[in-house]
């Protein structure tokens, strides 16, 4: 079986856990396992049809004498969309034996490895249309040929792990050969306009152990962003500009970290990281506060209606958070992951996986909707890929025992740090219900360390082991190790209290000031204005936000927890208020309470186009909390 994990592990002498295959887990019915197969089935296969009517497939099959359609440019990126796809499938395969798709993926491989060129160069969108592109790198600002190589790359390596199949793998070592020939001091020293191929490179050299991809990536690392004129990522004070980008050469430079143990980037990094959640991250996980280059705002800039918060920015920072866990084993990485996973990434995708938002708001009117294709498709199969490699992010190990991150109905076969087998089962409704379940199966008694995350919102967590409490009460925000001998059949009981919760905002969010937004567990709650009827829902406020309550919905959305409670209407539409009064005579219409009903904001914008709001006043209509 592959043994390495979404990012390999096994050389980089600065990770303080070790990444598990997606191979080892096998999930559940849980949450995350259906919205796995809805990808599988309804996103993958449907986005495929998608690309197949737009010639994003044909444009590689000329080439191999499979087509005689025209070149049609989707995009200037469009090659990389079918990378990102194969690698999702890549992943879904390590989960999962899919002939059909196997077949598919193969005669995909072969009509890209039919574009490559003599000497190793691979870019449709210069090869195929010279007449209206400029020749090779020569407009990397836009061109984005490193980008596209760089997702060609990361499919190659997750195929090979899936498959055992090098043939997209040489392609993408041919093709890095004649990179390392072209790029460095002394040759061309410039980067592309969108990080990729950093990362890219460094999961190539852990998969080959040729030097020469981490030395390259360390290169490119080393320039200035040539799209805004950032400065290098070691040396950048702020994130800013463009938020895919950022979390992409974020996520190379924790791989570089990793790999070379850097000080000045690492440092760095740090200072990123608490730039990103404690001053340019929404709520929801969501990054991105500027339409205008996809790109952060000022600190604390975060308003609601006109969010970005691009589907890719999200994915693109559990990219981050993933590798950033993997170096310290530090539970923040970990919750700031969990937070996007289940708020601002799943936004991003419908129930059946088979529609996408390209930025995900906080507020929102009612003609606000998902789409099946974009003109630039970035995001539905970067959606594709981080649903499939979800069984990767839940389990770690190190030299003290096993890991768990994130909870989810699973069966893990692990190692324990002897190397001796020990299986995991995971037994929970989470995030619905604050049970989790985990029985301990070494094939022999052994001793090691099981860590448990305890999520910064679960203030009253309990722990047992076989029905025993634990002496030392679980801190949360932290990893609780349970360091004994195991039995086979041991169970260790953990229960999170799922009570919902009213979160306010730093008062310099402007937006959210005097606003409440809830949360139950994970997940964020949004209100939307098919479950709120009595009033428009930016009419609404909450005039007792602790008086919110649970209610199981099984046939509400593919099933939801939502919360209902006291909100105050207004008697008359805000509408028909002057647009300005004399702060002397200013009347504040007349309100009647209503129940106001939440439901996770994962899950709007699932029945038809709505209103929604995330943030709602307090303290009556208009208060100011």
């Amino acid at each position: 079986m592959n043994e390495a994990g979404i990012v390999d592990t096994g050389r980089g002498a600065n990770f303080a856990l070790q990444s598990v295959p997606i191979g080892a887990v096998e999930m559940d019915e849980g949450f995350w396992r259906p919205r796995m197969v809805a990808n599988v089935r309804g996103g993958m296969a449907t986005f495929l049809n998608e690309m197949e009517e737009h010639g994003v497939v044909d444009n590689f099959r000329r080439a191999a004498g499979r087509s005689d359609a025209p070149y049609r440019q989707a995009s200037f990126v469009s090659e990389s969309d079918l990378y990102k796809w194969v690698e999702g499938a890549a992943f879904a395969l390590q989960s999962e034996d899919l002939p059909a798709l196997r077949e598919t993926v193969d005669e995909i491989i072969d009509a890209i490895a039919a574009n490559q060129e003599d000497d190793g160069y691979l870019s449709l969108g210069t090869q195929q249309s010279s007449e209206t592109r400029p020749a090779r790198f020569t407009s990397l600002i836009g061109s984005h040929e490193l980008y596209c190589a760089g997702h060609l790359m990361q499919a190659a390596v997750a195929w090979r792990r899936a498959t055992g199949d090098d043939t997209l793998l040489t392609v993408a070592t041919r093709f890095a050969d004649y990179l390392v020939d072209e790029f460095g001091p002394g040759k061309r020293e410039e980067a592309d306009g969108h990080p990729e191929i950093e990362m890219a490179l460094i999961e190539l050299y852990r998969e080959t152990g040729q030097q020469r991809y981490l030395d390259l990536a360390g290169f490119f690392l080393a320039q200035p962003q040539s799209s805004g004129g950032h400065p290098p990522i070691a040396n950048r004070p702020e994130l800013v500009g463009h938020c895919v980008r950022s979390g992409y050469i974020c996520s190379g430079g924790t791989d570089w970290y990793a790999e070379t143990g850097d000080q000045e980037m690492w440092g760095n990094l740090l200072r990123l990281w608490d730039d990103l959640t404690g001053r340019k991250m929404y709520v929801t996980g969501g990054v991105g506060a500027h339409h205008l280059a996809e790109s952060f705002g000022e600190p604390y800039e975060l308003p609601s209606l006109r969010a970005y918060a691009e589907t890719c920015a999200q994915i693109s920072h559990i990219m981050w958070a993933w590798r950033m866990l993997l170096v310290t084993g530090e539970a923040r990485f970990a919750d700031t992951m969990e937070r996007i996973l289940y708020n601002g990434f799943l936004s991003g995708v419908s129930l059946d996986g088979t529609e996408y938002f390209y930025r995900n708001p906080l507020a929102a009117d009612a003609d606000y909707q998902r789409q099946s294709w974009f003109r630039t498709n970035c995001c539905p199969p970067n959606v594709h890929r981080t649903l499939a490699s979800v069984p990767g992010l839940i389990f770690s190990a190190s030299d003290e025992g096993l890991w768990v991150h994130l909870y989810d109905a699973c069966h893990a076969s692990l190692a324990a740090p002897d190397g001796s087998p020990v299986d995991l089962t995971v037994d929970t409704r989470y995030p619905w219900d604050g049970r989790v379940e985990i029985t301990v199966s070494p094939d022999d008694a052994a001793e090691f360390g099981l860590f448990l995350r305890i999520p910064s919102w679960a203030a009253e967590a309990q722990l047992s082991v076989n029905g025993e409490p634990v002496a030392e009460a679980p801190q949360p925000g932290s990893y609780h190790r349970l360091k004994r001998r195991w039995e086979p059949g041991d169970v260790v009981c953990l229960q999170f209290a799922m009570l919902p919760r009213a979160l306010h905002s730093h008062p310099r969010v402007s937006d959210a000031r005097g606003c409440v937004a809830l949360q139950r567990g994970p997940l964020v709650y949004c209100f939307e204005s098919v479950d709120n009827p009595q009033a428009e829902v930016a009419d609404l406020s909450l005039s007792a936000p602790a008086a919110f309550e649970a209610e199981w919905s099984a046939q509400l959305l593919g099933g939801v927890t939502v919360l209902r409670g006291p909100a105050l209407a207004p008697d008359a539409s805000a509408t028909s208020m002057p647009l300005y009064q004399s702060a002397d005579t200013a009347t504040v219409p007349a309100t009647h309470e209503i129940t106001a009903t939440a439901i996770p904001y994962y899950a709007w914008a699932n029945r038809g186009p709505a209103s929604m709001r995330v943030w709602l006043p307090v303290n009556g209509f208009g208060g100011n909390g």
